[in-house]
């Protein structure tokens, strides 16, 4: 029996065996072709540079809040140098702690871009990976760079609160594009297949916009009432933070309103599915209890930067409750095999 010399058949793209013990290995492009992996043995450490990058993110969401509530936003008068002449902060008699802050928060900034080269290095020279992913891992340094020039015109128009507000939004973004990395980074390139029906993911989706709702309204919020950013300016958005208040307040009874739905129609999803949605719950009711105390014990700052934390928990968990609504395996490639007459 002779086989065509055109016949197609499927070839498994999942990443090759790789020789981690002398650090040469191959990958293999879509089309077929190998190439030597120069980093075969650094590629066990994929995971936790993103886990690492995520949870940075997160981290300097919290710091720059300790910024906001502390009234550091000046504390370096000037940007990128913190002082004129100077890059540091600089202890003299009339250093105050705001300097301290707000170049603490830069450092970390600093310390945010090497975990971001790291993921860039690691993903983007994955060629066993499919280019959708591996340009996916330039996001988070590309937005690390954009966050420190909104941070630099921050500083020279002297905290306006606007693009305090962006500052915000686009660290939650930052967030949630880390959590999409991380989770992309174990699962394979394969088409998305659901795990759930088309109206629980619809759910699901709906859940992601009211997180952006909430988040947005809750920014507001924060620059409505006294912590602003300003030591000296507050309430710094003409805006009535007591109706704010309340706006943000419904928003998230809404998006806890879907969320319950969600649970039931995932009661027989599955582990995965589950735990993610329960774990949202969780996230959810501890960041709403906190808001309430915070608003009927007049705003205290470490009760609002918990507030902050638990805002970068919740866009974490609602995108990682989207991501579990499909799942990838590995992807299938048509390749030609070639067999000798005769044979």
């Amino acid at each position: 029996m002779t086989a065509c010399p055109d016949t197609v058949g499927r070839v498994s793209t999942t990443p090759p065996a790789r020789d981690t013990a002398i650090g040469i290995g191959t990958d293999t492009t879509a089309g077929g072709a190998e190439h030597p992996d120069r980093l075969a043995r650094w590629r066990r450490w994929t995971k936790p540079v993103l886990v690492a990058n995520l949870v940075a993110q997160i981290g300097i969401i919290v710091t720059g809040g300790a910024v906001r509530l502390t009234g550091s936003g000046l504390g370096c008068s000037t940007w990128p140098q913190c002082e004129p002449g100077q890059f540091t902060a600089q202890f003299h008699p009339e250093t105050t702690y705001h300097q301290f802050v707000e170049f603490g928060n830069r450092t970390l900034t600093g310390v945010l871009s090497v975990i971001a080269i790291a993921a860039l290095v690691l993903v983007w020279t994955d060629r066993s990976r499919v280019l959708s992913y591996r340009v996916l891992g330039a996001v988070p340094l590309l937005g690390v760079a954009a966050q420190a020039v909104i941070g630099g015109v921050i500083v020279l128009l002297h905290l306006h609160p606007g693009w305090v507000s962006l500052h915000f939004v686009v660290s939650a973004a930052l967030v949630a594009v880390s959590l999409l990395l991380l989770h992309r980074s174990g699962e394979g390139d394969g088409p998305p297949v659901p795990t759930v029906d088309v109206p629980t993911r619809t759910l699901a989706w709906v859940l992601g916009g009211l997180t952006a709702v909430v988040v947005v309204l809750g920014v507001i919020t924060t620059g409505a009432g006294p912590h602003s950013g300003d030591s000296e300016v507050g309430y710094r958005l003409a805006v009535d933070p007591a109706l704010m208040s309340k706006l943000h307040a419904w928003s998230v009874w809404a998006f806890v309103a879907v969320l319950v739905v969600y649970l039931v129609r995932v009661r027989s999803a599955s582990e995965t599915v589950r735990r993610a949605a329960w774990l949202l719950l969780a996230i959810t009711l501890a960041q709403g209890a906190i808001g309430y105390v915070q608003y009927f014990t007049g705003l205290p700052a470490l009760l609002v930067g918990l507030h902050m934390l638990g805002s970068a928990l919740l866009v974490a968990g609602t995108t990682r409750v989207v991501l579990t609504t499909r799942t990838r395996g590995a992807l299938e490639v048509p390749t030609t095999a070639t067999v000798a007459p005769g044979a």
